[in-house]
C-alpha cells in the first residue's frame, strides 16, 4: 500500500511502498478516510522533535473504517466507522489504568513513535478504535484527535470555572475548538488572541472578542481586568510569556504548543505576586475524545469551518500544505483523502 514517509529529518515526505497491515489478535485494520495535516507534523519533519525510527509514516489525526479485526476483538466489526485515539500504550500500567496513557513508559503515539495514518490503511489496538456517531462527519472525526481533544484537555488542566474568562492565544485548529469548547464549559468571555487578520475575523464569528496580537495584547487584556485563563496553543516563549502577563489574580496560564525555546520566569513578579499557576498540557485522553465526539454529534462542537481544504495522498500537496502551516497560513486544516 502506499504511505507518506518521513525518510530524513529536515527533508519532504515521500510516497513509498510499504507492506499492507495484518492486524494481531488485539488489533484492528483501518481503511483511512481522513488524516489532518498538524502543526507537530511540521515539527516532526524539520527535526524538533526527533520522531522515529525512520522511514516513519506521520499522521495523528485519524479517522477511517474497519477493514479487518483480529481474532480477539469483538467490540468492533468490519465497516464501523472510527477515529483513532493516538496514544497507544501498554493497557496494563498504573497510567494506562487510570486513562492516562501518555505518560506509559511504553506509549507509542502514531505518526511519532509508531506508523500513522498518512497511509491506505494503519493498524492500532481496538481500544484505540472509537466509534463514530453517524452525525459527525469522517473529515471532522479525524481532525478532533489533535486540534479538539488536546484544547478541551488543556481547558480542563486549566480549571476553567463557569463564569471566568479565558485568552487563547492563537486561532488556529487547536483555538477554533478552544474558543467554542471553552463556552460550552462556561466561560463568561472569550478572547481569540492571533495576528492574522482572517483567523481573528474567524474567531469573532465563534462570539470571541478579537484582540490582535500585531499590537499589545497583555495591555488589552490586563484593560479587562486580566482573564482567569489563558492558553498557549501556538507554541512560543513570548506566547507563553504573554499568557502569564495577562493572568488576573490566581489566574492559570497552560503551555501546550511544541517548541524547542526557553523563558525566564520570576518566582516573585510571575507567579507569587498573583498567586498564578503555569501549567503544561500533554496531549489528551480517550475519554475526552469520548466526551468531544459527544458535543460534536449535539451540534455544540463545529468544525465545518476548521476542514477547509482537502488533498490527495501524494507527496507534493501535502508538502506544499504543510510549508504553507510553517508559514502561519490562513488555511486552518488540511485533511489528507487518500481515496481522492
Amino acid at each position: 500500500m502506499r504511505a507518506l514517509q518521513l525518510v530524513v529529518h529536515g527533508e519532504p515526505l515521500r510516497l513509498n511502498e510499504v507492506p499492507t497491515p495484518v492486524p494481531a489478535a488485539h488489533e484492528v485494520v483501518v481503511e483511512v478516510a481522513a488524516a489532518g495535516i498538524c502543526r507537530s507534523d511540521v515539527h516532526y519533519r524539520s527535526g524538533f522533535p526527533k520522531v522515529g525510527p525512520l522511514p516513519l509514516t506521520l499522521g495523528h489525526e485519524v479517522a477511517g473504517t474497519v477493514s479487518g479485526v483480529g481474532s480477539d476483538v469483538s467490540e468492533l466489526s468490519p465497516g464501523d466507522r472510527v477515529c483513532l485515539h493516538y496514544q497507544v500504550g501498554c493497557g496494563v500500567c498504573g497510567y494506562c489504568r487510570q486513562g492516562f496513557d501518555q505518560f506509559c513508559p511504553e506509549a507509542r503515539m502514531i505518526g511519532n513513535g509508531r506508523d500513522g495514518g498518512f497511509a491506505e490503511q494503519i493498524v492500532i489496538p481496538a481500544r484505540n478504535a472509537i466509534i463514530v456517531p453517524p452525525a459527525v462527519p469522517i473529515e471532522q472525526a479525524a481532525v478532533m484527535m489533535c486540534s479538539s481533544a488536546t484544547a478541551l484537555h488543556a481547558i480542563r488542566k486549566g480549571r476553567l470555572q463557569p463564569g471566568e474568562t479565558v485568552a487563547v492565544f492563537g486561532s488556529g485548529g487547536l483555538g477554533v475548538s478552544a474558543i467554542q469548547l471553552a463556552r460550552v464549559l462556561g466561560a463568561r468571555e472569550v478572547y481569540a488572541v492571533d495576528m492574522n487578520p482572517a483567523k481573528l475575523a474567524g474567531a469573532s464569528n465563534l462570539g470571541a472578542i478579537a484582540v490582535d496580537a500585531r499590537q499589545d495584547p497583555v495591555a488589552d487584556l490586563l484593560a479587562t481586568g486580566g482573564v482567569d485563563v489563558a492558553l498557549d496553543l501556538v507554541g512560543s516563549a513570548l506566547v507563553m510569556e504573554n499568557c502569564l502577563r495577562s493572568l488576573a489574580p490566581m489566574g492559570r496560564a497552560v503551555a501546550v504548543g511544541l517548541t524547542s525555546e526557553t523563558m525566564p520566569v520570576g518566582p516573585y513578579t510571575d507567579l507569587v505576586n498573583g498567586e498564578s499557576e503555569l501549567i503544561g498540557a500533554s496531549d489528551h485522553t480517550a475519554a475526552e475524545i469520548e466526551e468531544l465526539l459527544g458535543l460534536a454529534k449535539d451540534g455544540q462542537l463545529d468544525l465545518t469551518d476548521v476542514v477547509q481544504r482537502s488533498v490527495p495522498l501524494e507527496a507534493d500537496p501535502v508538502n506544499r500544505a504543510m510549508d504553507e502551516l510553517a508559514q502561519w497560513s490562513d488555511v486552518i486544516r488540511t485533511v489528507i483523502v487518500p481515496g481522492t
